[in-house]
């Protein structure tokens, strides 16, 4: 039960969101607009985003911290870090910031309605009660709104319907919502999933089980390497302050990624070759065939996220007969498993779908401007943060290929650069706008499919804003260049309206 609760609360800046991206904004408003009255709402109990929802034995990040940590707060770490560390780190930045009190936990915003009048947002928002405190309804007004929450819902993961499902004995399980009474002792377990999840989940779990095989429909790239970085531990040892190793750290890591990036792109067959070369080594010998049946991509390196696999540990377990893998379609699940189009049924007493997230377009708010609801496949991306048509409202979507916080960190910097602007020019409100030259310029998907198509983005692509032909109008996905253009990028070029 909702009881209603009257009183209003205003801010000049509201932020939704207390993952990653939420607090490094919190930390540049504190730092850049420190006049700015704002809040930060979270719908999770904690901090933490990604870090908080996903409980699966073994989760860990994928990028290494030195660039997934944030630019002002040194990482002294290893690069790959557990939810557990990367949790620390973030409590570490709200306490330093003095955060606490202006993060607002189990705060659930239903609705955004924009009022031109008002020149603010309207929010409806649901507090969740806790013991006997029942849930609560309240309305807070923002003169900016600052979407921190991220690209996937916290509360479901994807999980494809498959023939036969209720027919299964055993439990049906996604990572995203891992059970904490789950014990694997004496079970046969199916992963159904090649990513990042499955690679990280597999060997975490491997010891515990009967057996536990990867079940995946394609096969994924892999880099294996050690979970340390030479060049940071060499600073280190060389008692260097740890703000310049944590930066020269990041450019030499920085530079690295652009590097395989680029040669990704230009000679796609090359490092197809050495993925594959480390991935055989990381195996050992003996183990060719299953490289060649088991985890040789059908498509170039990087049109998905490729997965690093620190210390190899998902092929030690491989390697020594604790994980298998097989390459197949489902056909059906069957009381004891998973039949497949091969006619082979794998035995299982537990099946976990790694299959992917559940794409969350601006946190799955209900928005109107003026009343009129808000389809954000209408409008048009400044830059891949603001939104034409969209008053007072930036998002951040961080790289594709890099990691999050970079952008998160940039996003960070033009927001406040954004607003001491408007404030400058004396306007309340600034709304990207079309510009004449715009009007008839060619709009495309809000990131090329053949450039990169995971399955959260191919399913959910058409919610998503547009992107132009030209600049201002793109959705950048390039590190190297978006941190010289964006700092520099012209407020006064007619893309932005003030009033």
């Amino acid at each position: 039960m909702s009881a209603a609760v009257p009183s209003n609360e205003h801010f000049d800046v509201l932020i939704v969101g207390a993952g990653i991206s939420g607090i490094g904004a919190a930390h540049h408003l504190q730092q850049q607009c420190p006049g700015k009255r704002f809040v930060i709402l979270e719908a999770q109990a904690g901090h933490g985003g990604t870090w908080r929802t996903h409980r699966y034995p073994g989760i860990r990040s994928d990028s290494d911290l030195f660039t997934f940590g944030y630019r002002f707060k040194p990482w002294m770490g290893k690069p790959i870090a557990t939810a557990a560390e990367i949790q620390s780190y973030l409590a570490e930045v709200i306490d330093e910031n003095r955060l606490a009190p202006l993060i607002r936990y189990r705060h659930t915003i239903t609705s955004a309605d924009w009022s031109s009048e008002e020149k603010c947002w309207q929010l409806q928002v649901r507090i969740e009660g806790e013991g006997d405190v029942e849930a609560q309804t309240r309305r807070f007004t923002a003169n900016f709104l600052w979407m921190c929450q991220g690209y996937y819902r916290h509360g479901q993961g994807y999980t494809p319907h498959w023939p036969g499902m209720e027919q299964f004995k055993g439990r049906i399980v996604h990572p995203q919502t891992w059970p904490d009474d789950l014990d694997l002792s004496g079970k046969q377990v199916v992963v159904i999933g090649s990513g990042a999840t499955a690679a990280t989940l597999i060997p975490a779990i491997a010891s515990e089980c009967k057996s536990v095989t990867m079940l995946q429909r394609s096969p994924t790239y892999f880099i294996t390497g050690r979970n340390a970085n030479e060049l940071a531990d060499m600073l280190r040892q060389l008692d260097i302050p740890p703000e310049w190793t944590h930066e020269i750290v990041r450019r030499k890591v920085l530079f690295d990624q652009a590097n395989f990036t680029r040669r990704c792109v230009a000679e796609p067959e090359v490092v197809k070759k050495e993925l594959l070369a480390g991935v055989g080594a990381a195996l050992g010998p003996g183990h060719a065939k299953v490289v060649q049946e088991h985890l040789t991509p059908r498509y170039r390196p990087w049109q998905q996220r490729i997965a690093f696999v620190p210390d190899a540990d998902l092929f030690k377990s491989i390697r020594e007969g604790q994980a298998s893998i097989v390459t197949d379609e489902i056909e059906a699940f069957v009381e004891d498993g998973i039949r497949l189009k091969s006619g082979q049924v794998l035995p299982a007493d537990l099946i976990v779908t790694a299959t992917g997230f559940n794409l969350n377009v601006m946190g799955d708010i209900n928005f109107h401007i003026d009343g009129r609801p808000l389809d954000w496949s209408d409008t048009v991306t400044w830059r891949g943060t603001m939104f034409s048509g969209v008053p007072n409202l930036a998002w951040v979507f961080g790289y594709f290929r890099a990691s999050w916080t970079l952008r998160a960190d940039l996003i960070g910097d033009f927001v406040c650069r954004l607003l001491q602007h408007r404030d400058a020019l004396g306007a309340a409100v600034v709304t990207p706008t079309l510009r004449p030259q715009d009007q008839a310029m060619a709009l495309m998907p809000w990131v090329d499919p053949q450039n990169f198509n995971p399955g959260y983005l191919a399913r959910g692509l058409h919610l998503l804003p547009k992107q132009g032909d030209r600049m201002p109008w793109l959705h950048g996905q390039d590190y190297w260049a978006e941190k010289d253009e964006l700092p520099k990028a012209d407020l006064d070029d007619g893309a932005f309206a003030y009033s």
